[in-house]
């Protein structure tokens, strides 16, 4: 068994093997569940993995936990963090350093169903208007090697295309 950064390079290999012996394998459904908590507090548990929720003191939240804004900024660097430890590890280069920094900007008018001046250009459209991420990663590879990595991550990464693109969405109300 070799490991590198962290991960059984055979284990890896084995389930790369599976999803090609049976497309099948290769469709996984994941879930969330969330529970309101007061105020703007929320509580979100996936499997066993609880995350609390809140917004910032000045979008009139206590300033306990993450907004769920910051939650999709962390799920995409976590996503990217993958990416780079599992893709590194396929090639045999062992990472020393992986750090990302991501930030976006949003547009608040939307979500409070005001429209914006126009001449503040704000589209009134909740949510990020752009995402800038930042990596810094040193790996026993030379630049070329990582570039081709990095842009194999990018263009992979589950969460980065799930914001980047439209996803059907069907939400249902159930009331008493």
């Amino acid at each position: 068994m070799a490991v590198i950064n962290g991960l059984d390079t055979d284990s890896l290999k084995n389930v790369v093997d599976s999803v090609k012996q049976n497309w099948e394998t290769g469709r996984i459904t994941r879930s969330a569940s969330v529970e309101w908590k007061g105020g703007f507090k929320s509580e979100a548990t996936s499997r066993q993995f609880t995350a609390q929720v809140d917004m910032p003191c000045g979008l009139c939240g206590e300033d306990t936990a993450i907004s769920p804004l910051e939650m999709v900024l962390q799920a995409y660097g976590a996503c990217l963090t993958v990416g780079y430890a599992m893709h590194c590890a396929a090639r045999g280069i062992k990472l020393q350093e992986l750090k990302i920094n991501i930030e976006g900007e949003v547009d608040l008018p939307g979500f409070l169903g005001l429209k914006a001046p126009e001449h503040l250009n704000m589209d009134s459209l909740p949510g990020y208007k752009f995402i800038k991420v930042d990596v810094k990663m040193k790996a026993e590879a030379d630049d070329k090697t990582l570039q081709e990595i990095h842009q194999q991550v990018v263009s992979t990464a589950p969460v980065g295309l799930t914001i980047s693109r439209p996803v059907r969405v069907d939400a249902t109300l159930v009331t008493n």
